[in-house]
């Protein structure tokens, strides 16, 4: 898929950079990559930084919605930001992208039809892809740029999108959802950046409502639900919206991510009123036929044990 704005992606020494005065990084972004490093900083965690030596950039410039950058850093491989937050590295993003994936699918039996909310990079569509049952995947992404620079970089991850299973849609998640076939879907998955910018629709009620609706009797959404340490105001708000929302059962999950502020990451699980659901108790093991895609680098059935009530 080309994308409508007009930029380079480029694997050579120079870092690419977005055709049109219009389409530079912010002067922040720029600094920090002249000093060759990427800081993490964020209204969301205030009075703490994060910082990774820029190796190599591989691609830099600002799509209609967000700062895009990719670089290689000397310990994680290739790392993805948007507007300075680190979203995913090569080599230490796997606990996040396998929890968000098979705490909700191995909680159901042979889901058919999945709905992935964000994502653009790949690697969630990666770990969807792995069930043999799944016979439609669609997966809504807002920013095309993130798609494209994820083609570019990530080879492998570039086919899922040419699964034939799989509906790419370069749109508005949460107007997709509310606009979504009653009781259509098996599973959604939620991949979203942090609750500001183009996020911050996917952690209010009307969300959870259009969600709900869009999914079968016993259902299940899993969503990003930031870290205990920093954002426990806006944890207890998210399961007080599921908990009146979604009345099968409401579970707050959590995982370590060496590059995500504190190092933790949580999940909301949640399902509708029908068939019982105890994200505790999988039944939809990972097999052989999961782990055709080569095998699982963390989830297995103890990291259930993350589970709280």
């Amino acid at each position: 898929m080309e994308s409508p704005l007009k930029f380079r992606l480029n694997d050579e020494e120079e870092p690419a950079q977005f055709v049109g005065d219009k389409q530079k990084p912010s002067a922040k972004l720029q600094r920090d990559v002249d000093k060759h490093k990427r800081v993490q900083n964020s209204a969301l965690w205030p009075g703490e930084a994060f910082s990774l030596k820029i190796e190599k950039l591989l691609f830099q410039g600002k799509s209609d919605y967000q700062d895009v950058m990719l670089f290689e850093s000397t310990t994680y491989g290739k790392v993805l930001t948007l507007d300075g937050a680190i979203q995913h590295t090569e080599n230490g993003g796997f606990p996040y992208t396998e929890m968000i994936v098979h705490l909700p699918l191995g909680s159901i039996p042979s889901p058919k039809k999945v709905l992935i909310i964000g994502g653009g990079i790949g690697f969630t569509l990666f770990e969807v892809s792995r069930y043999p049952t799944i016979e439609k995947i669609d997966i809504v992404e807002i920013d095309d740029v993130v798609v494209d620079v994820s083609r570019k970089f990530f080879p492998y991850l570039a086919a899922g999108f040419d699964d034939p299973r799989v509906t790419l849609i370069i749109g508005d998640g949460a107007a997709f959802v509310k606009a979504a076939q009653p009781g259509y879907y098996d599973a959604i998955i939620v991949d979203s950046s942090d609750p500001i910018g183009p996020a911050k629709d996917l952690f209010e009620s009307p969300f959870f409502e259009a969600v709900a609706k869009a999914l079968r009797p016993g259902g299940v959404v899993c969503t990003q639900a930031e870290s205990i340490w920093l954002h426990m105001h806006l944890i207890k708000k998210i399961i007080a919206n599921c908990r009146q929302v979604f009345k099968g059962s409401v579970n707050y999950a959590w995982t370590t991510v060496p590059t995500y502020p504190t190092g933790v990451i949580g999940y909301m699980l949640c399902s509708t009123e029908g068939p019982e659901v105890n994200f505790k108790n999988p039944v939809n093991s990972i097999d052989k036929h999961v782990k055709s895609k080569g095998p699982l680098k963390f989830y297995n059935s103890d990291v259930i044990t993350h589970l709280t009530p």
